[in-house]
């Protein structure tokens, strides 16, 4: 079986959510600090990658569908940096510029490829920024055939119930990265795609695959959801839709880094969607991208290429 390359080729994704910019120091560690008993990292290389929602929007270009992102960025070096980014890998972006507040920043240090300290900045978005991203979603979703919102509590998504109820109205599939543990937010989504943590987060821990399924099945009629799926780790992913229970194990062969691996699989799930697969198909591909991606170092992307 092949990734649907072609059909692919004319699927248009709207990606909205929580916009952050990635940025990796790289260097070497030969010495401990006589200031503090710390490592010193001599950096010699930088690089910027997208992150968060912006992620996601890179990992469909990767797969070749069109993308489109809207999101929040600072009035600073890192917004500048996302728009830049975003141009050049062919994504349309249509972001929101909030001086009262920065770009989300996620800055690394590594050092022998291994993470030594990371520090975020980041701010919740004000009221009227907010109004401006509905605003500019009501004008723009019809264009699309898949809408993705990609939710890292960062405040972008603070009005999801409303970015929904837009989706629905057009008639636009919605597909959701959820956070926290209030999933009523989400009703009238069409598919989300909590983690095993955040799903027992959201139902409570479940004592066997018999009570997951109980679980699941009556948070998916509660947020009337055509599909859920349970992102697992190492035990896979598990999806819930009329048709019942459909699991598949985990393709991973060595996990290196599991960074941004959940934007991977959104980004695959949506592609696959939206170019005419099923769930369980749409699933078996994005499973098969998340088992890559987390091969890789950082924040990454998965080619249709290496999905075939």
């Amino acid at each position: 079986m092949s990734f649907p390359l072609e059909r692919a080729s004319a699927v248009k994704i709207l990606v909205v959510g929580d916009v952050m910019l990635d940025r990796y120091w790289f260097g070497e560690v030969d010495r401990i600090s006589p200031e503090a008993p710390v490592p010193v990292v001599r950096v010699a290389r930088r690089e910027d990658r997208l992150g968060g929602a912006a992620n996601v929007a890179r990992n469909i270009v990767a797969l070749g569908a069109h993308a489109s992102l809207m999101g929040m960025v600072g009035e600073d070096e890192a917004g500048e940096r996302v728009a830049s980014l975003a141009g050049e890998e062919g994504i349309a972006a249509r972001l929101v510029t909030v001086s009262s507040m920065p770009t989300t920043l996620k800055m690394r240090v590594m050092g022998r490829q291994q993470q030594l300290l990371r520090v975020d900045f980041e701010e919740s978005p004000n009221d009227q920024a907010l109004e401006t991203l509905m605003q500019d979603m009501r004008e723009f979703v019809s264009d699309h055939d898949i809408v993705v919102l990609s939710d890292y509590a960062k405040g972008c998504l603070a009005k999801v119930e409303e970015l929904i109820a837009v989706c629905k109205d057009e008639g636009v599939p919605v597909l959701v990265d959820p956070k926290g543990h209030d999933y009523s937010r989400y009703t009238g989504a069409t598919i989300i795609t909590p983690n095993r943590l955040e799903m027992s987060q959201a139902v409570g821990a479940w004592k066997d695959e018999a009570d997951l399924e109980e679980r699941a099945q009556a948070l998916r009629a509660d947020l009337q959801l055509e599909a859920l799926l349970i992102t697992r780790s190492e035990q896979g992913m598990t999806l819930f839709s009329d048709a019942g229970r459909h699991h598949i194990d985990a393709q991973a062969h060595e996990v290196f880094d599991v960074s941004g691996a959940g934007d991977t699989v959104l980004a695959t799930l949506a592609v696959a969607k939206g170019a005419g697969l099923d769930w369980q198909t749409s699933m078996y591909w994005a499973n098969r991208a998340g088992g890559i991606v987390v091969g890789k170092l950082g924040t990454s992307v998965v080619t249709a290429g290496e999905l075939s």
